[in-house]
């Protein structure tokens, strides 16, 4: 008992103090819920397994699908590394991390908001994930808290509540960084603590032959005359085994605690070499525990509860009773590993989303940052201190709910995790990675999908379950991949200028692949003699042919890269000379201002899909312009948007004007070179820059304020 304290209080130490260090990181809102956006491809693999594999998968899905389909169950662990993160991070990863940081969102939620042009699809995601997310919670603090009692013969209502205080302490001191450190320190435990689980349990029944073999003589449930089937290749049941593959594989692409992770990740080569480290970890992991769960039927049969089923969250509990203090320890470790985890993603998720989806709803500045022109650092830096504020008394909010649920829970666990993915990965799933992909996805065709992913869900659960919650949460997710395009074929399309802005921060990625070209560089044939030389000259020519080849090879990359660089700069050049003729064209409208006139130039887009809207649309910006000018008709107003085709036209004294090319932030770039272009030339006190974008406004500042030649 004693080595189980020791350990377990090191662990809960390392913790805390992982959270004291990770506090200088966490004063902003970026800080607090992205860790900077800079954190590597160990951590951000780390900390997607962890959050991914919890207690509930330990205890609950280990026990209760082992018990179900035997050693089949491994084929939910194959899945969950191959679907659940190889190609999860294959898929998702790059555009999730691109087109967030393109529109500027944090969240979830705040994705759906900037990617389909709606307030209420905002609004309604972060409600979907904030009440879903609390059941899931729940589940974690069952399953760590069942094993506690196991362990110490602690009453499980004081387990469920140090789980709850402990992890509010350090989520709360450290926002992601700390989660992220974490992570990586309880993905090492869990890697180490599923490999001694296993052997030991094995050990206990003489070894994988013994025990397989022992599985193998285990009747059916069905036909007592009829056995094996728990040690056959797909088990007793392979269709409810293919419905907790997808729920449980496919069911984090939509999940926003998974998904957030996508966000925060530095670059693309972390990217690459993050997919191959969260692939291998959930392999190993939950490879691990529900191979682990497939013995459970060589063990006592778990009591049945008073509704008549089995106590399935017993399985593992029971597997483990009979091991060592300190294997006993390493399992504590493990589960508390794999819960706090995915506890503190929970919380920190559903914090930021009421905080930033709900509360504050402006990803940018507000109207008491600004003075005369000038962002007020100092009140910005308060307003981003007072979220950070509101998100950590929303985690103990948070925690409190899922406390209360887990103390007076439903049957058992599995059903838990059940309602909880199925409604949340049936409503976002379809709308999330689609629109990652498709232009054509409309408002309508979202709406649709999250009223069957919560409707269902909902519906399944108030009827008493006449569907499995898995089998269900399966339909859910698999569904939504129908009524989205469907509904899409048939509803309202998005505003193609909306679609441009978000798809325009992958550039030409989606036509690359049909314009490349081949480079006809080919490695020469081996001399006509060498096949018949000795060994030694043999062994000599392979590897002079070996260095050509590679040499050509390396060359060959060497070509596509300038071909690339050299294609990017006929772009920038001829984006450049469009930027010119634009600019020279203000410049002119500057230069023959009436005396007290101002030339104003507008950031459109910033102003019509920024967080802070001041238009609702193009139609909408060019209407309050032209109510500028009738009020100050010595005026000029020139609104400049990101286009994919360089035109502009002019009303009057108000000019629109289209950038062209691709890539971000094209319109900032345009208003930047003409006020360069500006500044050299002379006096720019009547130019007034119209934005929101705290980044641009400082650069505007900086060129505006600068020397006149420098």
């Amino acid at each position: 008992m004693l080595v189980k304290i020791v350990l377990t209080l090191a662990f809960l130490a390392v913790m805390v103090g992982v959270g004291i260090y990770s506090r200088r990181h966490s004063s902003s809102v970026d800080g607090f819920v992205l860790g900077g956006r800079n954190v590597g491809p160990w951590l951000t693999a780390f900390a997607y397994g962890t959050s991914y594999f919890s207690a509930v998968v330990f205890v609950g899905y280990a026990g209760q699908f082992g018990w179900k389909f035997g050693l089949s169950s491994t084929w939910i662990g194959v899945g969950n590394a191959v679907i659940g993160s190889f190609l999860a991070w294959l898929v998702l990863a790059r555009r999730t991390r691109l087109m967030t940081q393109h529109v500027q969102s944090r969240t979830m939620p705040d994705f759906f908001g900037a990617r389909y042009g709606s307030e209420w699809l905002r609004i309604a995601a972060s409600l979907i994930a904030f009440v879903f997310l609390i059941p899931y919670t729940a589940g974690v603090y069952m399953g760590i808290s069942k094993l506690f009692e196991m362990s110490f013969d602690i009453s499980y209502v004081y387990c469920a509540c140090t789980m709850a205080v402990l992890t509010a302490v350090y989520v709360i001191l450290g926002g992601y960084k700390a989660t992220a450190i974490n992570d990586f320190i309880q993905g090492i435990i869990m890697l180490f603590g599923i490999t001694a689980v296993i052997v030991a349990v094995l050990g206990l029944k003489g070894g994988l032959v013994d025990a397989v073999h022992k599985l193998s003589l285990v009747p059916a449930d069905g036909n007592p005359d009829v056995n094996g089937s728990f040690a056959a290749l797909f088990g007793p049941d392979p269709m409810g085994l293919l419905s907790v593959v997808v729920l449980t594989s496919l069911g984090t692409w939509g999940l926003p605690q998974m998904v957030s992770k996508f966000y925060s990740i530095t670059d693309e080569s972390a990217i690459r070499r993050g997919t191959v480290i969260s692939t291998v970890f959930a392999l190993a992991v939950a490879g691990g525990c529900y191979f682990l769960g497939g013995f459970g039927r060589l063990f006592p049969t778990p009591a049945t509860l008073p509704n008549g089923r089995l106590a399935f969250d017993s399985i593992i509990p029971s597997m483990l009773i009979t091991l060592p203090d300190a294997l006993i320890a390493l399992v504590v470790l493990l589960v508390l590993s794999a819960s706090m985890s995915t506890l503190a993603s929970l919380v920190l998720t559903s914090s930021s989303t009421m905080t930033l989806d709900l509360i504050y709803r402006d990803k940018k500045s507000g109207a008491a940052e600004v003075s005369a022109g000038q962002l007020d650092d100092s009140v910005a830096a308060k307003i981003e201190r007072r979220k950070v504020v509101v998100m950590r008394v929303l985690i103990v909010f948070f925690i409190v709910i899922s406390l209360m649920i887990a103390l007076h829970p439903p049957h058992f666990i599995a059903q838990l995790m059940g309602i909880s993915w199925g409604a949340l990965a049936g409503a976002f799933l379809a709308p999330f990675v689609l629109g990652l992909y498709w232009r054509g996805v409309t408002r309508a065709s979202v709406w649709a999908c999250f009223a069957w992913g919560v409707g269902l869900t909902a519906a399944n659960m108030f009827a008493g379950n006449p569907i499995n919650p898995i089998n269900c949460g399966a339909i859910a997710m698999l569904g939504g991949f129908a009524i989205v395009p469907l509904v899409s074929l048939v509803s309202a399309k998005l505003p193609s200028d909306l679609v441009e802005r978000v798809f325009s921060c992958l550039g030409g990625e989606e036509k690359s692949e049909a314009v490349a070209e081949e480079v006809a560089l080919e490695a020469p044939a081996a001399p006509e003699g060498a096949a018949e030389a000795g060994s030694k000259e043999s062994g000599a020519q392979d590897v002079i042919i070996g260095a050509r080849a590679m040499h050509l090879r390396e060359l060959k990359t060497e070509v596509t890269r300038l071909k690339a660089d050299n294609a990017a700069l006929r772009d920038e050049n001829a984006q450049l000379r469009a930027h010119f003729d634009l600019a020279l064209r203000a410049a002119e409208d500057l230069r023959t201002l009436p005396e007290g006139g101002k030339l104003v130039v507008v950031d459109g887009w910033n102003l019509i899909l920024g967080a802070k809207k001041e238009a609702s649309g193009k139609d909408d910006l060019v209407a309050k312009a032209k109510a500028r000018l009738a009020e100050r008709p010595d005026d000029m107003v020139w609104i400049v948007f990101d286009g994919p085709v360089e035109n502009s036209r002019q009303e009057g004294r108000l000019r629109v004007s289209y950038t062209g090319g691709t890539g971000p932030h094209r319109a900032d770039r345009m208003i930047c070179d003409f006020l360069r272009m500006a500044r050299f030339a002379g006096d720019v006190s009547r130019i007034e820059v119209r934005t929101n974008d705290k980044d641009f406004r400082r650069e505007v500042d900086r060129i505006l304020s600068s020397d006149r030649r420098g």
